[in-house]
């Protein structure tokens, strides 16, 4: 899978709070020695770029723009759904797609929060072409809650330049494609509960909504530090005129927040793992973990929500399917309420700039014992997934 990093570039004015920027659109970068192309994110010429009054250290700023930008996100993925028009091509094979919304979702993120911080380094997952970035994709909000929060003190002088964006604008295409197809075969006032027994043909498909998430990840010196996730399509069983969609965020030293923290009850362990991507190598770890349940669901994030929510114990993805982007921002939610994300190995992953994309390793996140399921990894599997 190609992906493209996206850096900003924008003149400072010598006025206060206000900085003007040059060009329109994109432009592509080649390094020479390492090949890797890189795409440079130029905004309006003579747009002013409002900062945030007061004194929140940027980290904080930069999670307030987040939150409010993985919200527009989620507008932009529901909007192209309901127009029917997914816009799909097919980038490595059937389970590897990308469509207009993917696009959309991709461009308004980066080029809001290249637009407010223009010194980040924003990494996203699709391979766009140089174009003009509409003005309507643009988000300068912020949340206010976010702000009125007290940084952890070990970030609060972070720069912007020190700072690592990994960007999925739709974590599980796959499973969004085909909720659409399912979303056209009825009206909202028809979409049934997850699992109902209905006649419809393509109804039951409509449950792959929740696997859907947007996912901004925030990384410094390697580690994920803070991430948002926004679920555009939550509440959808509600039917027509249910309000839709809700973002989660968490920060190491803060906490996590917009859900409720459970965990699976007694010593149950269920296991989440993919419904698209499984091999021999991924069904034996799982059966190596002894579940007493296990659950095959789209998207990174939302098997993350899965462990938070106490609707399964270990995710495990004995493959190296899953990239930075897919798990920057789960991690860091997970970390901030004391779960841990690791290769199959029960190493860390880094989220620096410069490293590979993809999780070589696998991917094992569990919300507690994590020790009991790094033990339980197969020596076979350990074989096949060379730690990075």
């Amino acid at each position: 899978m190609a992906s493209i990093r996206h850096r900003s570039s924008a003149v400072n004015t010598k006025k206060k709070n206000v900085g003007l920027v040059e060009n329109v659109g994109m432009s592509h970068i080649c390094n020479l020695r390492t090949r890797e192309v890189k795409t440079v994110w130029r905004l309006p010429r003579c747009v002013a770029i409002i900062t945030m009054s007061g004194s929140p250290a940027v980290v904080m700023r930069l999670v307030a723009s987040a939150h409010t930008v993985a919200e527009k996100a989620g507008a932009i993925v529901r909007k192209v759904l309901h127009s029917g028009e997914l816009g799909i091509v097919e980038k490595t094979g059937a389970n590897d797609l990308q469509t207009l919304a993917d696009r959309l979702a991709q461009q308004s993120i980066c080029a809001s929060l290249s637009r407010i911080f223009p010194k980040i380094t924003i990494i996203g997952e699709e391979e766009l072409p140089a174009e003009e970035i509409k003005e309507d994709l643009i988000e300068g909000g912020h949340s206010e809650e976010i702000l009125q929060k007290t940084c952890p003190a070990e970030y609060s002088g972070l720069k912007e330049e020190e700072l690592v964006v990994w960007v999925d604008p739709l974590d599980g295409t796959k499973e969004y494609t085909e909720a659409s197809r399912c979303h056209h075969h009825q009206t909202e006032a028809q979409i049934p509960n997850k699992g109902s027994d209905t006649s419809r043909p393509h109804s039951t498909a409509l449950w792959l909504l929740d696997n859907v998430t947007v996912l901004i990840g925030i990384a410094y010196e390697g580690r994920a530090i803070a991430g948002v996730i926004n679920q555009p399509f939550y509440n959808y069983q509600l039917g027509a005129g249910a309000s839709l969609g809700r973002t989660m965020w968490g920060m190491l030293g803060l906490g996590a927040f917009g859900f409720q923290l459970q965990e699976v009850p007694g010593d149950r362990r269920i296991v989440t793992t993919t419904r698209s991507h499984s091999n021999k190598l991924v069904t034996d770890c799982v059966n190596a973990m002894e579940p007493h349940e296990v659950i095959k669901v789209g998207g990174a994030g939302n098997k993350i929500i899965q462990l938070v929510e106490g609707k399964a114990s270990a995710y495990v993805f004995a493959s190296p399917g899953c990239k930075k982007w897919d798990t920057c921002a789960p991690e860091a939610i997970l970390h901030a309420v004391g779960g841990k994300l690791t290769d199959m190995h029960g190493n860390a992953y880094c989220y620096n700039a410069n490293v590979k994309h993809m999780n070589s390793a696998g991917v094992l996140a569990t919300l507690r014992n994590h020790e009991y399921y790094v033990s339980r990894v197969p020596q076979s599997v350990l074989q096949a997934l060379k730690s990075d």
